[in-house]
């Protein structure tokens, strides 16, 4: 049972050590112009969507540095300094004065959808006298594309079943009354098979084929991002655009553009993000799919069989089962682990290569179609992308079999409910080298922001090393909220070791004791999601007692629903797992209380964790200093960080993992969480 309060200390304060800010009288240009902007008196004050803040002016200053003399620099923003707003003026004003585009980067939706919805629109009014125009750009796959509808339509009886009909002819009257033409603004889902032969694609929705007057909704997205000053994309398109280079390629100091500079909000998802962008990934669900839409065998459509291609329907046919075959020889080579989803592949030549000739015959028949005179046009357009893909298909293949790509992890994941699907990944096992010659080499203007780029470590060391930013200027700005009134911390001595029969009774009761003192109204994040379930079934009936609502992650809902459950319901509680320790915005009372069941440390399971880890250990490093204490530190600032989001917010945040005051390392995670009183218990 939980004892009493034994404890109450102050954790040392500790202001942010980066790179000291110049002082006013030594800045000039655009540095200066946001010293004063910024300013109680300046000429932003004037608007009611403004609110001095010296940590907002601070890094607005530190953004107009770095645009004006085209370097990069880290700016750790903490929470409440309106990071948003810091670098949209500097980057409006700069784009606008300069002709040059600014690239704003963001890893969720969330934010996306703030900075074009609120934010970018206060700042078109904060400056007048500067008007500019700012576009959301998503990927090719979320627009339709009114050539490839129509031509869908016209083919309807070869690539469509009967049940695919009426989806088809529900896009095409969405299609007349749209403005937007992306998915977010389709109030159905369609089915996989559908959305792919009306979406946009490289080969079969360009430019020439899909002009001013198509309607086209990615063409138009791309023709107002290249008249746009400024662009909102997300990390991963942001990385997919810059590795392939053929949408928009550039020349020069830019990086999507002639000469534009990037912002990076949630910076501190760079690194997995460029893994992942810059990596390998081959799928049997993807590659059967891609394959089925040349000719699907089941329901006998397909682009063959419009095109009246016998010998392409029969190499397709033939290629499926060969597909399967070769999935199923992968997995009776692997040996998964029980509860893993993935089996690291150390060697070459895991299996034979049986698919290599059988995909290049089909590239050879789609390329007998691309020279056939007498072939529609729209035919053409749509088989030369499939090419394209399977091209990419049979080099991947032969890239990850021959494991070619140096310093890189090789990996097979099991997907789906049953696991039964495979899937083929590679990814750099550090990025820093690539991450350091696409941003940090030569004359490239790029900001790099997040409340979370620190790990407990002076100038923002941990970050640098992994993004190659070693030389980069870093600043740390501290958060303007009054931690000591507004949070107070709760560390518990002891709990039963995990792997003890008492510890889930244990740990219930404190949950428990927390939770009354919050009357509910809190996040409980656990690391581990078959933990979760056990106590949120433990604790059900005792909410229900309590008249709390319990929602619990992965019992249907999906997260959107459960936080706009949670908010609704101000008494109730949301057990959470990865996706609720970060990028999750609740102000306001709803959320008073935030509980951590355990350090999160990263399980070594997954071969890009392991593979990082052996190479630091290669090079005579520790990794569990150098590695594992950083990751868990950042996220356990994250988890936290959902606590506290405006000035008005008051409420508890509770560890409890004994390891934060019995180890070490535990001061190094206090250290780097906000200055609240703490209160040890137990």
């Amino acid at each position: 049972m939980p004892n009493r309060i034994s404890e109450i200390l102050m954790p040392p304060a500790s202001a942010p050590t980066g790179t000291a800010t110049p002082p006013p009288e030594e800045l000039s240009g655009l540095a200066a112009e946001m010293h004063q902007a910024f300013a109680a008196d300046g000429w932003l004050s004037g608007s009611p969507d403004f609110e001095y803040r010296a940590e907002q002016q601070r890094m607005a200053v530190e953004v107009g540095q770095a645009l004006e003399k085209k370097r990069p620099v880290l700016i750790e923003a903490g929470t409440g300094v309106g990071k948003s707003l810091a670098y949209l003026v500097p980057a409006a004003l700069l784009a606008v004065r300069q002709k040059r585009k600014a690239l704003i980067t963001t890893h969720t939706i969330n934010l996306q959808e703030q900075l074009i919805a609120k934010d970018i629109p206060i700042v078109q009014k904060l400056l007048p006298q500067y008007p500019f125009n700012a576009v959301l750009l998503k990927g090719r796959g979320n627009y339709l594309c009114p050539s490839r509808l129509a031509r869908a339509m016209r083919g309807v009886t070869e690539l469509f079943t009967t049940a695919e009909h009426d989806e088809l002819r529900a896009l095409w009257k969405w299609h007349e009354d749209t403005r937007d033409g992306t998915l977010s603004d389709l109030e159905f889902s369609p089915s996989p098979n559908v959305w792919s032969q009306v979406c946009s694609e490289t080969h079969a929705c360009t430019p020439k084929t899909c002009g001013p007057d198509s309607r086209c909704a990615y063409q138009d997205a791309r023709r107002r991002a290249a008249e746009a000053d400024m662009i909102v994309v997300n990390h991963t398109l942001f990385f997919t655009l810059l590795s392939a280079q053929e949408d928009m390629g550039v020349e020069g100091e830019g990086f999507l553009f002639p000469n534009d500079f990037v912002i990076m909000d949630e910076a501190h998802t760079m690194e997995n993000v460029a893994a992942k962008q810059l990596g390998l990934h081959i799928s049997q669900n993807s590659l059967r799919f891609d394959i089925g839409r040349l000719y699907n065998p089941r329901s006998q459509k397909g682009l063959f069989a419009l095109a009246r291609r016998a010998e392409g329907v029969q190499k397709c046919a033939k290629l499926l089962e060969l597909v399967d075959v070769f999935f199923e020889h992968v997995r009776e080579t692997v040996t998964f682990s029980p509860a893993g989803k993935e089996f690291r592949v150390r060697r070459a030549g895991l299996v034979e290569n049986t698919l290599n000739g059988s995909l290049l015959e089909l590239v050879q028949e789609i390329r007998t179609v691309q020279e056939d005179d007498s072939a529609a046009e729209n035919i053409v357009s749509e088989i030369t992308e499939m090419g394209r893909r399977l091209g990419e298909v049979r080099a991947g293949l032969e890239e990850f079999l021959t494991q070619s790509r140096d310093g890189h992890v090789y990996w097979v994941e099991r997907i789906g409910i049953d696991g039964r699907n495979l899937s083929l990944h590679a990814a750099p096992i550090d990025v820093s080298p690539l991450l350091r010659a696409l941003f940090f080499s030569g004359q490239k203007t790029c900001v790099f922001t997040s409340a979370t780029l620190g790990a407990g470590e002076p100038g923002l060391r941990y970050f640098r090393r992994r993004c190659g930013a070693e030389k980069v200027r870093a600043v740390e700005i501290g958060s303007p909220f009054d931690w000591e009134q507004q949070m107070k911390l709760y560390l518990v001595r002891s709990l039963p070791d995990p792997n003890t029969p008492g510890y889930e009774s244990a740990l219930e009761e404190w949950i428990k004791h927390f939770l009354e003192l919050s009357e509910g109204r809190a996040f409980v994040l656990f690391t581990s999601y078959k933990l979760m379930e056990s106590l949120a079934s433990r604790m059900e009936p005792w909410m229900r007692r309590k008249k709390w609502n319990l929602l619990v992650q992965g019992k249907g809902k999906p997260r959107h629903q459960l936080l706009a459950d949670f908010k609704e319901d101000i008494h109730s509680v949301l057990f959470g797992t990865e996706s609720f320790w970060t990028g999750v915005d609740v102000p306001g009372e709803a959320l008073s209380n935030v509980i951590i069941t355990r350090l999160p440390f990263a399980v070594p399971d997954h071969p890009l964790t392991a593979a990082r880890i052996e190479h630091i250990e290669g090079r005579g490093g520790n990794s569990f200093v150098e590695y594992s204490v950083p990751e868990a530190v950042l996220k356990l600032r994250q988890g936290v960080g959902r606590l506290i989001r405006t000035k008005k917010d008051r409420g508890i945040a509770v560890i409890l993992d004994p390891r934060v005051l019995t180890k070490a390392y535990g001061k190094t995670f206090l250290e780097a969480l906000p200055p609240s009183p703490w209160e040890v218990a137990g």
